[in-house]
């Protein structure tokens, strides 16, 4: 007898999934120092807590099949039909807003 299908249920209102193949090619790329991948610099930034109660579910994923050039491809979930192509060294707080993950000031 094989086990029903159920849902676990969680906090988390979107999920942002990151190309893993584009954050290994880049070797990291963000962050203060531009050493860290960009999953890792955002969770930082943002200070989210672990993945288990978090609102915002940061996954690294694997080639999401758009391979751009010094840059890594993002898809958030609240917008699959768009996938985000973020440039090295772009400011994560850029990336956050872009991603609507915190409010744009002025």
């Amino acid at each position: 007898m094989t086990k029903p299908i159920r849902i676990a249920r969680q906090p988390a209102t979107s999920l942002i999934a990151i190309c893993g193949k584009c954050s290994k090619k880049l070797g990291g790329g963000f962050g203060a120092d531009g050493d860290q991948p960009l999953g890792k610099a955002l969770r930082k930034a943002l200070q989210l807590p672990k993945p288990k109660r978090a609102r915002v579910r940061l996954v690294e994923t694997k080639c999401l099949k758009l391979c751009p050039k010094g840059a890594i491809a993002v898809v958030d979930s609240r917008d699959p039909g768009g996938i985000l192509v973020v440039p090295e060294r772009t400011p994560v707080l850029e990336v956050a807003a872009r991603l609507g993950l915190i409010a744009v000031p002025g």
